[in-house]
């Protein structure tokens, strides 16, 4: 008998004339962990779609413990015993934990009423499992952070006796502890025979968690390994199909004068008298934990959350009031962590998306918009970010991977030329050569005399774009380091709200 629970071979798939997978081949190990790497838009999610029953493929065939299996459907999939922790969540907002972990399947007491009382105690012992400490099954999903959704969202992916767990980016909204207890939880079902596809673009936690390594470029796999064989940097070449020596991209820039000032501003209940100024040119970095107030601090400054004191000043000009749509008439603009809900209208096309933010620039008259203008700047942007599409002008924002979803997002924002960039972690769920391109996008930015202030989770990453760092605890600014004076335990003493 197989050793392999799963088996793809030749695996093909086009979207009209573009083919997206390439005689696709590779296999899953019983109780191992295969760790699937690519660059974004390399096939990784469309592979996984296939497999899932939401795509069909074009040709070749695929074995599920030695036989032949056809995914007609998600619900085939999901009843073959595969089941899947998507990148992007797949929760209602509206609706509560419990109701979002049984949408499909409400459980009923003997009086053929729903048992909520059941669903509660099986939702709090599976969270409680899952360490998703402080989430009640009552919570409204709309009111919970991103990484207590991701665990919503895992918990549900896991609530059945799945033999094939895939999990897609699944650490991208998780604080650190949330991260290891995800870890002890695959670890947990490797040891119970089952086996995991772990799709990440963190090459560190692929490295440590795995048993094989598959590599995904252009929709085809271009090596499968044990992961003890083979180095990072074998893998960053294969996956971006040349050498990767420079991280994070060196800029010879001038930093000016403070340009742009937070000005004792006041939050009920969160900030009190906060101040951080950024000089024209400056990429200021902000680093907290998973609620120190990073988020809440940039819709505050953009005026997406109310202030109830303090002010904004660019250049000794007072930018009031403090609303989303003053603040981008002033310069400003806001990259939202939340891509798909809050950063894109995901139906609709590039173009629109693109020009969104820029509509009366892109106006004929009052009653009409310059198409053609309109398709000059999209097409523009779109190649001057390397944002892989068939057509910028008709493809919906919906169809691009993750990566390329991230760079609509920039360009969007890009095309207004800001004076003033808030970044909420940028490079969330985007491959290594990917993070490349933004991290030349914000180093741009910055050159041509923006103040760029961004939030980001990776120390590392904030340490090799930034000229300086913020690190914020409990709501308050409590460090401030300078470039040559980056320390990683430093930064972190000052984020657990002790001192350098």
């Amino acid at each position: 008998m197989s050793e392999n629970i799963l088996e793809l071979k030749g695996i093909t798939k086009s979207f009209g004339t573009v083919k997206v997978l390439k005689d696709i081949t590779f296999s899953l190990k019983k109780g191992e962990v295969l760790g699937l790497v690519g660059e974004n838009g390399a096939g990784k999610s469309t592979l996984m779609n296939v497999l899932g029953g939401i795509y069909q493929r074009d040709g070749g065939e695929i074995l599920l413990n030695g036989e032949k299996f056809e995914p007609t459907s998600p619900k085939v999939s999901s009843d073959a015993g595969i089941a899947f922790v998507q990148q992007e969540l797949n929760l209602f907002s509206n609706l509560t934990v419990m109701e979002n972990l049984f949408i499909t399947e409400m459980k009923k007491n003997k009086f053929g009423s729903i048992d909520k009382k059941g669903m509660k105690k099986i939702v709090k012992e599976k969270m409680d499992e899952l360490g998703g400490t402080g989430i009640s099954p009552d919570d409204v999903i709309g009111n919970l952070s991103m990484g207590q959704r991701q665990m919503v969202e895992i918990t549900k992916s896991i609530m059945k006796d799945s033999k094939i767990i895939i999990f897609d980016e699944p650490t991208t909204s998780l604080s650190n502890k949330e991260k290891e207890k995800l870890f002890e939880i695959m670890a947990r079902m490797q040891k119970q025979g089952k086996s995991i596809i772990f799709i990440s673009h963190i090459l560190e936690d692929v490295f440590k968690y795995t048993d094989e390594i598959a590599v995904l470029r252009d929709g085809e796999i271009i090596s499968q390994r044990r992961t003890k064989d083979v180095e990072v940097n074998t893998i960053i070449k294969e996956m971006v199909g040349r050498e990767l020596t420079n991280i994070y991209p060196v800029c010879e820039k001038e930093i000016g004068e403070v340009a742009f000032e937070v000005k004792n501003i006041c939050q009920n209940g969160r900030f009190n008298n906060l101040n951080l100024n950024i000089r024209e040119g400056e990429i200021v970095g902000l680093f907290g934990l998973m609620g120190a107030g990073r988020t809440e601090l940039l819709r505050c400054i953009f005026g997406l959350d109310p202030m109830d004191g303090g002010e904004l000043l660019y250049k000794n000009k007072k930018i009031a009031p403090v609303t989303p749509g003053n603040c981008i008439e002033n310069g400003m603009a806001f990259i939202t962590e939340n891509r798909r809900e809050e950063g894109l209208l995901i139906p609709k096309s590039l173009k629109e998306n693109i020009v969104l933010a820029s509509l009366k620039d892109h106006m004929k008259n009052k009653l009409f918009m310059d198409v053609a203008k309109e398709n000059e700047n999209t097409r523009k942007l779109c190649e001057s970010l390397h944002v892989k599409t068939y057509d910028p002008c008709k493809q919906t924002a919906g169809t691009l991977s993750g990566g390329n979803q991230q760079k609509i997002v920039f360009a969007k924002w890009v095309l207004r030329e800001p004076r003033i960039f808030l970044l909420d972690e940028p490079t969330r769920g985007v491959d290594v050569g990917a993070k490349y391109e933004i991290y030349t996008i914000i180093q741009d930015l910055a050159k041509n005399k923006s103040c760029v202030l961004m939030v980001s989770s990776e120390i590392e990453e904030l340490m090799g774009v930034c000229d300086r760092i913020l690190i914020m605890n409990d709501n308050k600014l409590t460090g401030e380091l300078k470039k040559g004076e980056y320390d990683p335990e430093d930064i972190m003493r000052f984020a657990i709200g002790g001192v350098k």
